[in-house]
């Protein structure tokens, strides 16, 4: 992994502005917490005034005035449970705060995700972007809640304090403001040198979660490869860099403590030495020097958590960055003002010199040409990475193409709304989705208003029924994350119900029936082509004995279409086609 680099001050103005940008919404309930926070240190600080009053009343012999004692506790009483009433209540505002604003960054973040595009999910691990919305959310409403319970309570201290100590003795009051730099100087340099550290804690924390997950979502091919030992090979080096980076972060960050209280110790020998020589003079009470030591303790005290919080809020600032690069990646493109909705599309699609790649130094498709008619069934065949797939992508607009067009009804894609356009299209892929719900939520997510006679006569005609009937809820059954225990077969018969039911007037079918067995693929197929009837369709197959009945065969090669035509045509050309069909049929 490569070493984090540290954020420079700029960056960092950058992240804070970003940060109380999103606390702003909640403006009022920052006032409330900051009144609550100053009412609160006031109190704390009144009373030591009260406690060196009452300890000047029992200085001497025979000179104890119990009823002023008695009167002054009372006072003490009512200012402390007044103090932790204030305390309770700013922490309460606290949590609401900072509870609310992580609330606004995850809603934030799992809305970009729908709209950013698909390239931008491509180009980051899933786990990364998990890491991101979770782990790194979570640390930084640490240190966000942190930052208010300690930060304004600390600052409000100390201003009080020094005001109160200036009141009783000036003298004194100058040895504590003279020995106080020291420890802003100590947290400061053990803040500046921790930042990278934490950064480079986050990233290893994302890689280790993009790598479970991406073990544990692929454990059938890991095992099947024996790949167990090389997964943990990988692991223990993310996990040991993770254990080093933190060992490091935390070890530095927790130096801010003992090296501040070791100065505040200094600061408190030093006011209770200058102290006793002012007393000794009759320049203070003995009242007046527990007052004053009370209160150079709770100026001194500030100054420890402070520096506790800036080491945390460094790993905030990081883990906040992290969060606002997410939140602030480039939408994709949205759809014009004036988009129009394609309606009751009858299926015509015109492609015109199209050229697409991935990546800008390698072309993918290149001058790609293609008319199709309503109802005409299309084959799309080639070797792996000749560009079928990106085809689909482009007809769906997922990527959208860097030179010439794609129509829909004679309407250019980029100037039709994505919604409208993706409705147009009923899509199976050889990659199955389920989301955790019932079988029923699952069929009807594009047609949410179907009734249970719709769902079952569409899982019927996808011979999903028979399987779905057996379960022990039947369509009530609830299933896991990516379908659960159902096979592999039954999660694409599900995705073919999904399309059944919806009826689109165009299909695309990438290996739609690749994990079904020979027997139930012949009655699919024989579905297929009675919802293909009058629709048009794209159907990509490596198995070219389900596409002989298509109405034209597109060969692709190398992101170009090198041939073209019937089954029976290209067979009699012994070309590519007839190369590929007997490469499957030698026997």
């Amino acid at each position: 992994m490569a070493k984090a680099k540290k954020l420079d001050p700029a960056q960092q103005k950058i992240i804070i502005r970003k940060v109380l940008k999103a606390i702003a919404k909640y403006r009022f309930l920052v006032f409330l917490s900051l009144l609550f926070a100053a009412v609160s240190v006031l109190f704390t600080l009144y009373l030591p005034i009260q406690v060196g009053d009452a300890i000047d009343r029992i200085v001497g012999k025979n000179n104890v005035d119990f009823e002023f004692i008695l009167r002054k506790l009372t006072e003490i009483g009512i200012v402390v449970t007044l103090t932790a009433l204030c305390q309770w209540l700013m922490n309460i505002i606290n949590n609401r705060i900072t509870y609310q604003v992580i609330r606004d960054l995850r809603q934030e973040a799992f809305k970009k995700l729908n709209i950013l595009p698909l390239k931008t999910i491509d180009a980051h691990p899933t786990g990364e972007v998990v890491s991101r919305v979770i782990a790194d959310v979570d640390q930084f409403a640490d240190g966000l809640l942190m930052g208010f319970t300690q930060l304004f309570t600390g600052i409000v201290t100390i201003l009080g304090t020094l005001v109160f100590m200036l009141t009783v003795n000036i003298a004194i009051t100058l040895v504590v403001v003279l020995l106080t730099p020291l420890s802003l100087f100590v947290a400061k340099f053990i803040a500046s040198r921790t930042h990278s550290m934490f950064k480079a804690q986050a990233e290893a924390r994302a890689a280790q979660t993009s790598l479970v997950d991406e073990m544990v979502g692929n454990q059938k091919v890991v095992q099947a490869f024996c790949h167990e030992e090389e997964a943990e090979k990988t692991f223990d080096t993310i996990n040991e860099q993770l254990r080093s980076s933190s060992l490091k972060a935390t070890f530095f960050s927790s130096l801010t403590n003992p090296c501040t209280r070791f100065i505040n110790s200094l600061v408190y020998a030093g006011v209770g030495l200058t102290g006793a020589l002012v007393a000794i003079r009759g320049g203070i009470t003995v009242g007046g020097l527990s007052c004053f030591l009370t209160y150079a303790n709770q100026y001194t005290k500030p100054f420890n958590e402070i520096s506790g919080v800036i080491t945390e809020l460094q790993n905030a600032l990081v883990c906040a960055g992290r969060i606002f690069e997410l939140i602030e990646e480039p939408p994709q493109v949205p759809d014009k003002k004036n988009a129009k909705v394609l309606t009751n599309p009858e299926g015509r699609v015109e492609i015109k010199d199209v050229a697409f790649r991935y990546l800008p130094e390698k072309p993918l498709i290149k001058r790609l040409n293609l008319s199709v008619t309503p109802g005409q069934r299309v084959a799309i065949v080639g070797p792996t990475g000749c560009g079928k797939t990106t085809l689909i992508n482009l007809l769906m607009r997922f990527y959208d193409v860097d030179e010439g067009s794609i129509s829909v009804e004679g309407s250019d894609i980029r100037q039709v709304t994505r919604a409208s356009l993706r409705k147009s299209f009923g899509m199976v892929l050889q990659d199955t989705w389920l989301k955790s719900g019932t079988i029923r939520e699952n069929i009807v997510m594009g047609k949410p208003d179907a009734t249970d006679a719709e769902v079952i006569a569409a899982a019927k005609a996808s011979h999903a029924h028979g399987f779905i009937t057996r379960l022990p809820d039947g369509y009530n059954t609830k299933i896991g994350e990516d379908g659960g225990a159902l096979s592999q077969g039954q999660k694409q018969l599900l995705c073919i119900t999904r399309v059944m039911l919806c009826l689109p007037p165009m299909l695309i079918l990438d290996e739609a029936t690749s994990s079904i067995d020979t027997r139930t693929e012949v009655k699919i197929q024989e579905a297929f082509a009675k919802l293909m009837q009058g629709r048009t369709s794209f159907i990509v197959a490596h198995r070219l004995s389900t596409i002989k009945n298509a109405d034209v065969i597109l060969v692709m090669k190398d992101g170009d279409i090198i041939e073209q035509g019937k089954h029976e045509e290209l067979l009699a050309k012994g070309g590519f086609y007839s190369s590929l069909y007997q490469s499957q049929f030698a026997g």
